[in-house]
């Protein structure tokens, strides 16, 4: 097992790796929408989600590949009514072959984030 990380995504803020590889698989911890640089959330619903992706991307690419090769993604939303705008914006981040994905609503994120969103990437 391998801890990957990133100074382009958000510093971990707890016990945990950004993501960690295991063989040809790396596992991608939930990203809420943290500027890596303040540490802060980022204002308004649309720019979360991007501040996200570009989050997991960054780690990705540390990890050696990129959204191509990520097969597994799950998305967990405050407000399941923005899942159309999810979609859109993901929609500029992604290519098919679309990965498999798990939408989960839940009441509450940390610091008051609107979604956090993790990945499986396959490198082989």
């Amino acid at each position: 097992m391998k801890p990957i990380s990133s100074p382009e995504a958000p510093a971990a803020i707890g016990p945990y790796s950004q993501a960690v590889r295991a063989g040809d698989t790396v596992y991608l911890s939930g990203q809420i929408p943290l500027d890596p640089k303040s540490m802060q959330i980022v204002e308004g619903f649309e720019n979360q989600v991007k501040r996200v992706f570009d989050n997991l991307r960054a780690v990705c690419r540390a990890a050696g590949g990129d959204f191509d090769h990520v097969v597994r993604v799950t998305i967990y939303l405050v407000d399941l009514g923005q899942f159309p705008k999810v979609n859109e914006i993901m929609a500029t981040y992604f290519k098919e072959p679309f990965p498999a994905r798990v939408t989960v609503g839940v009441s509450s994120l940390p610091r008051g984030s609107q979604v956090e969103i993790d990945a499986v990437m396959h490198l082989g």
